[in-house]
């Protein structure tokens, strides 16, 4: 695909035959995805350190490795409450941006390659005032909900930023 600008012409990045790589996980019944180059790791359920004042979806901090990570539980990002963690449950590291951060998700379920053409946009919803989707792909019989990363955690700030800020 061409686009042409005044006299200059450039070429998408990616063919119209492009796929992107994304990693599917579960919270409650449904499948949400995210790039496959945006996570870091995916590790076990981990107690994590409450922060005062921190964004509702924000479930604390963990130290994984010497970093200390802000964990974000997606079930109450996404309006469903908080979630009750137990062992079953797995953190998905991912770097968005210049941050790392950690999503608490019921499961991880599968990496999948779908076309590009194949990714719809989310419907504008009101209820949707965070823009936590950007876009949907159907997969089978689920339709999986392609995540903002920037936006989930936006909301969260950076919370050892703003601890330090606070002492």
């Amino acid at each position: 695909m061409t686009l042409q600008l005044g006299e200059k012409h450039f070429t998408s990045a990616q063919p119209e035959s492009a796929a992107r790589r994304i990693v599917t996980f579960r919270v409650g019944d449904r499948t949400f995805g995210i790039d496959v180059g945006m996570v870091r790791e995916i590790k076990g359920w981990q107690a994590t350190t409450p922060l005062p004042h921190a964004a509702p979806h924000v479930r604390g901090v963990l130290n994984l490795r010497g970093v200390i990570l802000a964990v974000y539980d997606l079930r109450t990002a996404i309006g469903l409450g908080v979630t009750d963690a137990t062992a079953t449950h797995v953190i998905v590291v991912v770097d968005v941006e210049d941050k790392t951060a950690g999503l608490l998700v019921d499961s991880v379920s599968d990496i999948v390659d779908v076309p590009v053409s194949a990714v719809r946009p989310a419907p504008d919803l009101e209820r949707d005032e965070h823009g936590l989707i950007e876009g949907l792909v159907l997969l089978e019989n689920d339709i999986v909900a392609l995540l903002d990363l920037a936006a989930v955690i936006k909301d969260g700030g950076d919370v050892t930023a703003r601890q330090a800020r606070a002492n």
